[in-house]
């Protein structure tokens, strides 16, 4: 062993602790009992087994312990953007698609194409750009990966100042931030503006983060570690003070992220979240029509100084991950006749977008995958086995383009219940490709900003 370092060998390493003991002593705290004279005896911890404590200093470690319950922060309020869980919707088992008859199979893709008729099907292609990111896209320096990103970036910066949401005086909001790359660019696109602040919102801890590079002294950059399902806005302490009209932004924000951004910024930051330890309120029948809408208009009056947010632009992903619990657009698909069940399988088949049958798009699809590839892989891959997608059961009953056709579908028809939620909140809604497919395979972008009479309310 080294000189003032721990005697005990570990086998799994096949090297000696480098931990420091205590004076006068041959091991460190957690060998300790290696010691024929030291006989105190060490226990796993409770709420973490990886580490053991003292037996007799039990209690005392418990108070500290880094895996103890921490305060929760003043904006978590628990499930607040997760809507209703009525779980007589929910079916108690879900059946694998590859467990699906062939009739039962014909007979989806019926309801399916009834559900989605009259709906416009091939959206239009608004593939726009902005100058604060031309010198990137111009540089050699910077591979086809980084180049495919930079593309998306510049064209949602585009339609986000194509709806005047660049401008001075906002608080922008990215939701599933990663690493922050498309609030940066936000950031050089307002260089010269004044008033302008950040909210990088990311469940996950996130290494080479970008906003901790941002020095100006007029944009302030703050990242919360929160799951969205949990984020009050109206709570974070630097958006209450400020009160500045908000944006939200995001890039490929992954399945039911999308629905619990949206309920986050359309619900719970345009009223007040005084009841943050209530339950969600159950499902009403007909008959409390009256009283609710009696209860809404006066939840309205105490909320006048609650102003809609300014903008959203979301680029769309991963509709393989929504879930019929936290979707936002439950109110349409029951409006032509659908349910969670029919949701469940809708939102499996929608991969087939953009896998196919995966042995024909395997290469294609490793590059064009979604925000920080390298470090964020797993959060955006196609994940389904062939159970999920069936795609043994549908050799010769649907062909390749067939399956894409409907994939395509289900996706459109997923996004149109968001649409309608934003427009039944008085925002005027929009779906648009915002890049080529060879750019990235999810290529939606969801765009909505509030309609003149929303704004016109009196405040």
């Amino acid at each position: 062993p080294v000189p003032g370092r721990c005697a005990y060998f570990v086998e799994r390493k096949r090297r000696f602790c480098k931990m420091i003991p205590a004076p006068g002593r041959r091991f460190c705290g957690e060998h300790g009992q290696q010691e024929e004279e030291y006989d105190r005896k060490r226990i796993p911890c409770p709420l973490d087994p990886k580490h053991t404590v003292y037996e007799d200093q039990l209690q005392k470690h418990l108070k500290k312990c880094n895996s103890r319950e921490k305060p929760k922060p003043v904006y978590f309020v628990q499930d607040i953007n997760a809507g209703l869980k009525d779980l007589a919707e929910i079916p108690e088992k879900q059946v694998p698609l590859s467990s699906l008859s062939k009739e039962e199979l014909e007979n989806l893709i019926i309801k399916l194409k009834k559900a989605s008729n009259g709906l416009e099907l091939h959206l239009k292609e608004q593939i726009l750009s902005h100058q604060a990111l031309q010198e990137a896209l111009n540089d050699p320096k910077n591979g086809e990966s980084a180049f495919k990103h930079l593309k998306q970036q510049a064209s949602i910066l585009g339609h986000m100042e194509k709806l005047h949401l660049l401008g001075p005086g906002r608080y922008f909001v990215e939701f599933g931030a990663g690493r922050g790359k498309l609030s940066h660019w936000v950031d050089v696109a307002l260089q010269n503006v004044e008033n302008v602040q950040f909210l990088l919102v990311e469940r996950a801890a996130t290494r080479f983060k970008v906003d901790g590079k941002h020095k100006r002294r007029d944009s302030i950059f703050e990242r919360l570690q929160v799951d969205i399902q949990h984020l009050c806005l109206r709570k974070v302490p630097v958006l209450e003070k400020k009160k500045l009209p908000v944006v939200g932004i995001g890039k490929h924000l992954c399945g039911a992220a999308t629905d619990l951004a949206l309920r986050c910024l359309v619900e719970s930051y345009t009223t007040c979240c005084d009841g943050e330890n209530e339950e969600p309120a159950p499902k009403r029948s007909r008959t409390d029509k009256t009283e609710v809408a009696s209860n809404n208009s006066a939840d309205n009056e105490s909320n006048k100084d609650c102003k809609p947010v300014a903008g959203i632009v979301i680029a769309l992903c991963c509709h393989h991950k929504c879930n019929w619990t936290h979707y936002v657009g439950r109110e349409f698909f029951k409006s032509v006749g659908l349910g969670p069940v029919e949701f469940h399988y809708f939102q499996r088949m929608s991969s087939w977008a953009t896998c196919g049958m995966r042995e024909t798009t395997t290469k294609a699809s490793t590059s064009e995958e979604s925000e920080d590839q390298t470090n964020d892989t797993e959060e955006h891959e196609q994940t389904l086995s062939k159970t999920d997608s069936g795609s043994d059961t549908l050799q010769g009953i649907l062909t390749v383009e067939e399956r894409k056709e409907i994939g395509c579908i289900c996706k459109l028809l997923i996004d149109h219940g968001r649409i309608e939620y934003l427009q039944q909140r008085g925002y005027k809604a929009a779906l648009q490709y915002y890049t080529e497919s060879a750019v990235s395979l999810e290529n939606v972008l969801l765009t909505a900003v509030p309609s003149p009479s929303l704004i016109s309310e009196p405040t």
